[in-house]
């Protein structure tokens, strides 16, 4: 068969979007010129690739062989293409992360920082829960993955690189924002927004309150931080949070912490890979990195985050009249 890495590509557009259109679109050609590719490579083939039902288009048994095959073809390219890289001790090419939801609140910062220094480093981040991540991490699909509970039933290698405290948070006007050392049993009267299963966070506050007589009374599952504070905000409960999703909230003052017996539970935020993995040049700088420079960077950007809340906070609100 005399196809190209050219018709390769243009097809694995096609067959990730199902839509010539936006392959033609991601590709920067025109549909027709699309479409005359992947014609001439169903001619090297000798079989459709793709077959249309209505307006939309599917791939067929061939189409899906070949682009399992592309995904291998393309995959070794990439993975040579950092190799002689690495010969050359140049820190550059793909860096795949994925890091749990609650960790999108400081990553930010670690990666401009991190490509201002790499600028020819292309990160390619997923953002997903802990059920998703560890499923992810069981198929290698990422060099490295951030998270806050290392996994007991995979064989991985785990960097402890930043602390992760969680914390009691709750509108401003509660009732014990001003009361100290407030006794677990006290605070379990209260209506606790949670994220949903699967979370990390969701799973390090039961086990918290597991060996409590009493149980959490759930007033609503929110599927992220950014709902739960919002839920706070408005009166709906109470809730147990990463204290880095604060930053903006506590310099407002629109959210408070509770001096809750036993908190802040201290976490903390790990970088994962599979034991066996060989991590690429550019894997192991972002893991060092990481390591090394987390705590001065994340200091800065909090410095520059409670000062824009303090000017939030100095703002007069916005009032609408009719």
């Amino acid at each position: 068969m005399n196809m190209t890495l050219r018709q390769l590509t243009l097809f694995k557009s096609v067959a990730e979007h199902l839509s010539f259109t936006r392959a033609a679109v991601e590709m920067c050609l025109t549909q027709p010129a699309v479409s005359i590719q992947i014609k001439q490579l169903e001619g090297h083939v000798g079989m459709p690739l793709f077959e249309q039902i209505g307006k939309r288009i599917f791939l067929t048994d061939a189409g899906r062989e070949l682009y399992a095959a592309c995904q291998d073809i393309f995959s070794r390219i990439e993975t040579l293409d950092m190799s002689l890289n690495e010969l050359q001790g140049s820190i550059k090419g793909r860096l795949k992360l994925a890091v749990v939801t609650t960790a999108t609140y400081f990553t930010p910062h670690l990666f401009n920082r991190f490509l201002r220094q790499y600028p020819e480093v292309n990160i390619r981040l997923n953002v997903t829960n802990r059920n998703s991540i560890l499923e992810r991490l069981a198929n290698n699909e990422d060099d490295l993955v951030i998270m806050g509970q290392v996994p007991e039933h995979l064989n991985v290698q785990s960097h402890q690189f930043l602390e992760n405290p969680l914390v009691v948070l709750a509108p401003a006007n509660h009732p014990l924002v001003n009361e100290k050392n407030i006794p677990i049993s006290r605070i379990l009267q209260e209506t606790f927004l949670v994220r949903e299963l699967g979370s990390g966070t969701r799973l390090a506050m039961e086990r918290y309150f597991e060996g409590v007589e009493l149980g959490l009374k759930v007033g609503m599952e929110l599927g992220s931080s950014e709902a739960i504070k919002q839920g706070v905000i408005a009166g709906l409960g109470i809730s147990v949070l990463s204290r880095h999703t604060l930053t903006l909230e506590l310099a407002t003052g629109i959210i408070k912490l509770l001096d809750v017996e036993g908190f802040p539970q201290m976490r903390y935020w790990y970088i994962v890979h599979l034991s066996e993995k060989k991590l690429s040049l550019v894997a192991r700088t972002f893991l060092d990195f990481l390591i090394t420079r987390t705590r001065d960077v994340l200091t800065e950007a909090e410095k520059t985050l409670i000062e824009a809340g303090m000017h939030i906070a100095e703002t007069p609100p916005i009032i609408v009249t009719k």
